[in-house]
């Protein structure tokens, strides 16, 4: 006898245990599977709204991002990070920019993040 027969014959003799002793093995019934099944239709629905919202939003920032990525390699922001070492700037400016590591980071989320998408050409 085949593996399959055995597995057929093992199912039915654990669902006749189980119906003999008044067990759980009853069947759900539809108002059960519609109500679940509509529990993840919204669910999934409402993280799909928001994902393709987000999505909007990443490719909207994606033209600032290219700004940002421009000053940074450019002599903007070295003249810029020269007067923030030589104490020209306002204390109370807000210069996260102008630290490296901020901006590194950014650009290299923003890559993973393209090609995570599949916007493999700007990445």
């Amino acid at each position: 006898m085949t593996a399959s027969f055995h597995k057929s014959m093992f199912v039915l003799i654990c669902f006749y245990r189980s119906a003999k002793a008044g067990g759980p093995m009853k069947e759900r019934t539809a108002i059960e599977r519609i109500s679940e099944m509509e529990e993840i239709l919204d669910r999934a629905s409402a993280v799909l709204d928001g994902l393709e919202e987000k999505l909007e939003e990443f490719e909207q920032i994606q033209s600032d991002i290219r700004r940002l990525e421009t000053y940074y390699t450019g002599k903007d922001w070295k003249k810029d990070l020269k007067l923030d070492e030589s104490g020209k700037l306002p204390k109370d400016l807000k210069r996260g920019v102008l630290s490296e590591d901020g901006i590194c980071d950014l650009l290299e989320k923003n890559k993973e993040l393209l090609l995570r998408t599949g916007n493999r050409e700007e990445a």
